[in-house]
């Protein structure tokens, strides 16, 4: 029997310890890393077709933006309002008008102009011999001067709705509230420099003092309204035309969109909404010399 060489038997007893030693400090070190966290995604989204207000509640009241969806509506993020002096979130109208004051019904049109839906409204009051108010985003107005000019020329009367549908505007200093609503009155007037703007409607119907003793130092009178058929959550021509013909009454001012979002299905509704109205109500645009 021959014994093996001393030394290679040393030598592999070291390797195998040395090797040992080594696996350990690996598994060690794995064990001391802390794992790293998956990425999330952003959840930021474009929307390619124009401005998109999302600072519109999805509910009753005001809450957070809605739904992402390029084709979603914005995001007026318009409150409700019940029709009893104060919205339906509960805070106070300061006054502001919720009725034409007269058997005339109204329909108001918000946040525009938009050159893809504002021309398919004008045509539709057109057919119908209607004429509506127009409460139009100061930066809308300076983008599309042609589409004040039509909505002028069409008979319709204009209200400020701020410059950049800023729902907390009523919550700034006077000074910004003030530099807001001048800031929106100059772009419609560098449109239609003769056309009076005495209507002023806050964005959310997020009304406060402040907001409403400035629009009505400049000569605008606050402009809430009675008939909200949410059309700016894009419930679908059906459920926007129910609701309006539903709820409208003598003296109703009925609020819809004619940009903010897509708002194709307010344009479709309007085919069923103008003809039940005219069968039953006299329309009217908001005077521009309101009492």
């Amino acid at each position: 029997m021959t014994r093996g060489n001393p030394t290679v038997r040393a030598a592999g007893i070291v390797v195998l310890v040395v090797t040992a030693l080594l696996g350990s400090a690996y598994l060690l070190g794995r064990s001391l890393v802390p794992d790293q966290p998956q990425r999330q995604a952003t959840g930021v989204n474009t929307n390619a077709e124009g401005p998109y207000y999302a600072d519109q509640p999805t509910g009753d009241g005001p809450s957070g933006p809605p739904t992402a969806s390029a084709s979603a509506s914005a995001s007026a993020t318009e409150a409700g309002q019940d029709g009893t002096g104060r919205d339906s979130t509960g805070g106070q109208l300061f006054g502001a008008h919720t009725s034409t004051g007269t058997p005339r019904l109204a329909l108001t049109f918000d946040d525009g102009p938009d050159p893809r839906y504002t021309p398919q409204v004008l045509a539709m009051l057109r057919e119908f011999d209607v004429k509506a108010t127009f409460c139009v985003v100061g930066e809308n107005a300076q983008a599309h001067p042609d589409l004040i000019q039509a909505i002028v020329d069409g008979g319709h009367s204009l209200c400020n709705h701020s410059w950049h549908h800023d729902v907390t505007l009523g919550n700034r200093p006077a000074d910004v509230i003030r530099a807001d609503l001048l800031r929106t009155n100059e772009a419609i007037r560098a449109a239609v420099p003769d056309a009076p703007i005495v209507w002023y409607r806050q964005p959310g119907g997020a009304w406060t003092y402040p907001v409403v003793s400035v629009a009505q130092q400049l000569g605008m009178t606050p402009l809430h309204w009675s008939v909200d058929p949410s059309d700016w959550e894009v419930p679908g021509a059906t459920k926007i035309a129910a609701t309006v013909v539903s709820q409208a009454e003598p003296g109703s001012v009925v609020l819809l969109h004619d940009a903010g979002g897509n708002r194709q299905g307010t344009v479709d509704a309007l085919r069923r909404i103008l003809p039940d109205l005219t069968a039953r109500f006299e329309l009217e645009a908001l005077p521009t010399d309101p009492t």
